[in-house]
């Protein structure tokens, strides 16, 4: 399935003249709002030996909160590896920052398989299989000039999720497939507009597990609460419905106490995120791999929902978070 939007986005900027007060591009080249991360030292991360003085790359990312982190946290890595880094993250948008990427601006950024395989290279579905998802976009992306290495756990797709006192009087409720077992009258939704009447959202989902919208023993209308977009958690958490459509990975999910249902069908295409970079600069860098491949493991859905949560709960920096989370972890250090 496709998706229109991101993840839930932080409020970084209101209106016009704000977001180009923080990003211009221009034909003098992108311009970062900031590039703030505090001082860090190498942990886990050593700096590479026999690393040029001169040795620098480019970080690219987008505007949202998750990619606000993932960004400061491939600087925050970089920099403890010893590469001198200039900070392009908070990008406006998934086409200008893969534009930065293919116009050699960037040369590396945290991206998505599923918008890579949906967005950019123009395949009308996604694949399920995580692994067979990074694979396809590995492979088609070697043509771009670009290079995908391991992706992380991290999964941000959709999902459906159930307060967690809703799942245990739901008999514990673990699967999506189990919600056919229930009466009809438990079968209630909360979903946002766009989900609901995509032809590749709702209603296709339902029919994969052998629910039909609309029938009296299948999901009746009635039963579906549409929702503006970001209103479905607190929806869910406030019981108007039992199963809000959520992404993996939002810090409101921890914050609410919802319970993520799993997609026993996989019916929902892999979203998970990896390091990507210009072929060019791993090919003069291959060390960068070897750095990355000691963070990416660690992001997992989990990981990230604490620390989107912190962010979009909490009011931190994203590179405060990013911070903390790698000092946390040894992968830098304090300095």
């Amino acid at each position: 399935m496709t998706r229109a939007r991101e993840p839930r986005r932080r409020a970084v900027a209101a209106g016009v003249g704000a977001v180009v007060g923080l990003f211009l591009l221009t034909g003098c080249g992108l311009q970062p709002a900031s590039s703030y991360v505090p001082p860090a030292g190498p942990g886990k991360i050593q700096h590479i030996e026999g690393l040029p003085d001169d040795a620098h790359i480019t970080v690219a990312g987008k505007n949202f909160t998750e990619q606000l982190i993932l960004g400061k946290i491939a600087v925050l890595a970089a920099q403890a590896a010893g590469f001198e880094v200039t900070d392009f993250t908070n990008i406006p948008g998934s086409q200008p920052t893969r534009e930065v990427m293919l116009s050699g601006e960037g040369d590396m950024t945290y991206e998505y398989t599923g918008t890579a395989w949906i967005t950019y290279l123009g395949h009308e579905s996604g694949i399920a299989d995580q692994r067979k998802q990074w694979e396809a976009v590995r492979d088609a992306d070697r043509a771009n000039g670009l290079t995908w290495t391991e992706p992380a756990p991290l999964n941000n797709t959709y999902r459906f999720a159930v307060r967690s006192e809703a799942a245990r009087e739901l008999g514990d409720i673990e699967n999506f497939s189990q919600i056919a077992q229930l009466p009809v009258s438990e079968r209630t939704f909360c979903v946002e507009a766009e989900f609901n009447s995509r032809p590749d959202g709702l209603n296709p989902m339902l029919r994969a597990y052998g629910l039909e919208r609309g029938a009296a023993n299948g999901v009746p209308d009635e039963n579906i609460g549409v929702y503006d977009t970001g209103a479905v958690y607190t929806a869910t958490d406030e019981g108007d419905c039992n199963f809000g459509e959520v992404f993996t990975t939002d810090g409101r999910i921890n914050s609410l106490d919802l319970r993520i249902l799993q997609d026993d069908r996989e019916f929902f295409p892999a979203y998970n995120a990896a390091p990507v970079f210009r072929t060019e600069t791993l090919e003069t860098y291959p060390q960068l791999d070897d750095v990355f491949r000691q963070v990416s493991p660690l992001l997992t859905d989990e990981t990230m929902r604490e620390l989107n949560g912190r962010v979009d709960e909490d009011g931190e920096e994203p590179g405060d978070v990013a911070f903390d989370w790698m000092v946390s972890q040894g992968l830098i250090t304090r300095r």
